[in-house]
């Protein structure tokens, strides 16, 4: 009883050419698969928020609280 010898010429070229289509595959799909469930809902709610944010309002608040050591509240 004999055993068969190994198929190691080529072998990397061989798993290769069946991987690598493979790899590329899933990682395009992955990364439209991000973009569409993570980042384009993400944008939307910055641009949502900033449609509606008053940045004078926010930095007269802080001034009012306190934040700002080079800015004084007004009653000040």
């Amino acid at each position: 009883m004999s055993l068969t010898k190994p198929a190691m010429r080529g072998l990397l070229g061989k798993r290769l050419r069946f991987h690598l289509p493979i790899a590329f595959g899933l990682s395009i799909l992955v990364a439209v698969a991000f973009k569409y469930t993570v980042t384009e809902p993400r944008k939307r709610a910055y641009a949502e928020f900033y449609k509606q944010y008053d940045a004078v309002k926010e930095f007269k608040a802080m001034r009012e609280a306190g934040v700002f050591e080079s800015v004084r509240p007004s009653g000040e």
